[in-house]
Order: C-alpha cells, then sequence, then structure tokens
C-alpha cells in the first residue's frame, strides 16, 4: 500500500495482535446493539481464515463502513492535534465512479472517500477515523488511533485477498484485469443467516458485518464479511482475528459459486 503523501510500500496481510492491541481494537468496534446469543469463546465459530501480525503490515475496520466514512468532522469535536492526517492507498481497485452530487448515496454508504491517482480506495487517515468514530458516538481514545487504523486496512487488505481467490476461477483477470469493490456497507448490528445458525450452537457472534458489492467485468456479485475475535492460540499471546468471506445467496451468480466451491467444480 501506499501513502497518499510520502509513498511507501508494505507487504500485503495480517491479523493476530498483542492483548493490548486486540483491546482496543475490540473497544473501539464494540456494535451498541451486540449480537444477541453466544457465550462460547469461539475462534472455531468461522471456517475463514486467520492471520498473523508478525507476518504482514496492513489491519481491521471500524463499525458501519470499510475504506471510509470519514471526511466531514464531528460537529464541535475537540480532535486532538497529534492526530495524523496521511493516508494508506488501498490495493483494492475501485469501480465506482466518484460522485459528490447532493442526494447521491455515496459507494461506502457514508460519505464520499475519493480515489487514489491509480484508481483504488484510500483509507481513511487517523484523523478522519477519529471524527468518524466520534460522530458516530462510539467510545475511542485518540491515542488509539495509531494501532486501529493499521489494524482496520489490515482487515480490508485480508477481505480483499480472500474475495479475489473466490473470484479467481471466473476469469476475470483475463477478461478485464481483475475484479474491483463497486461499492460496501457496514452492517454490525444485522447479523448473517451463517452467524445466526453459529450463535444457536453456542459459538460467539461476530463482532462486525460488512456486506461488499464486487464488480466483476460488469456483473455484481454481493459478498458477506463476518469478522470474529480468535482466542490466544498459544501463539505467544498473540489473538486472531478471523475473516468468515463468501458470496451472498441472494443471486444466481452467488449460488453457482457457493454451489461449485462446495463440488470441487472450482
Amino acid at each position: 500500500m501506499a501513502k497518499e503523501k510520502g509513498i511507501s510500500e508494505t507487504p500485503t496481510e495480517t491479523c493476530p495482535v498483542d492483548h493490548a492491541t486486540r483491546e482496543a481494537w475490540l473497544k473501539s468496534n464494540r456494535p451498541s446493539h451486540p449480537f444477541p446469543g453466544a457465550t462460547k469463546e469461539a475462534s472455531l465459530a468461522s471456517k475463514g481464515n486467520s492471520c498473523d501480525s508478525n507476518e504482514i503490515d496492513q489491519s481491521p475496520p471500524p463499525k458501519g463502513g470499510l475504506l471510509s466514512k470519514f471526511t466531514a468532522p464531528p460537529t464541535a469535536a475537540d480532535v486532538p492535534a497529534f492526530l495524523g492526517q496521511d493516508r494508506e492507498v488501498s490495493t483494492i481497485p475501485r469501480a465506482s465512479p466518484v460522485n459528490q452530487d447532493e442526494g447521491v448515496k455515496p459507494a461506502n454508504s457514508e460519505q464520499e472517500s475519493g480515489v487514489s491517482k491509480s484508481g483504488n480506495w484510500i483509507y481513511p487517515s487517523e484523523k478522519m477515523f477519529f471524527e468518524a468514530m466520534k460522530r458516530k458516538g462510539y467510545s475511542s481514545e485518540a491515542a488509539d488511533m495509531k494501532t486501529i487504523v493499521p489494524i482496520h486496512n489490515a482487515v480490508n487488505e485480508r477481505a480483499w485477498k480472500e474475495i479475489k481467490e473466490w473470484e479467481r476461477p471466473w476469469g476475470s483477470e483475463q477478461k478485464c484485469g481483475g475484479p474491483k469493490l463497486y461499492s460496501f456497507l457496514g452492517l454490525s448490528t444485522t447479523m448473517s443467516p451463517k452467524a445466526r445458525f453459529n450463535t444457536f450452537l453456542g459459538y460467539t457472534a461476530p463482532f462486525d458485518r460488512h456486506d461488499w458489492v464486487v464488480d466483476r467485468c460488469g456483473t455484481k456479485v454481493d459478498y458477506i464479511i463476518d469478522f470474529y475475535a480468535g482466542r490466544n492460540e498459544g501463539n505467544g499471546g498473540k489473538l486472531n482475528f478471523f475473516l468468515d468471506v463468501r458470496p451472498k445467496l441472494n443471486s444466481w451468480e452467488g449460488w453457482k459459486m457457493r454451489v461449485s466451491k462446495i463440488l470441487g467444480l472450482v
């Protein structure tokens, strides 16, 4: 990924973090109305992949949206001057045009965040992230932004990597240069059917959910991403975040992709 101010490259992946970092992240991402059910600790609640923060330089997201929701400062907010204003350019290509006309719904379902010169989505700065969380009423400390923003970015990168794996068998790389992210929506208080079923089995509910719309050469494919907080697996105190990424079963395309994978056809 690259900085909007002062370009820098970093590898792609990361998720597990030390206990203090994990707590700062979960504190800032705890929904106002947590998912019902779920009592067991569960790193097994999803079949999604986990990631290891020792192997990557990226990170997870805030409530309500992914790559940003951050452009206007909160009214009368006291924003500390030390918060960074540099923004990381993601590796995620943007499919939707930038439209700031009044009344037009932004592609991130909150506020238009722009696009990089390379055509990729841009992550929020520490300042934008903090303002967005305050605006939405989440309890967060400005000092935590140096931890939370990188985690946010890395988890989104991990989610995109999983989506590209789902998309790989369907040939968009050869046909049109690969899939692109058209839009996304945070649904932290709306549990997916699979997550709800897992809670009936006694597993912990995900702490967040996002729905992404991917453009595959003109075909829109909806994805669900459930975010789970894993437990300590004896890996030196690191605790994992788990992502369960899959096509949504709201279209023929989604059903075709899921069934083809189950049957080993792709």
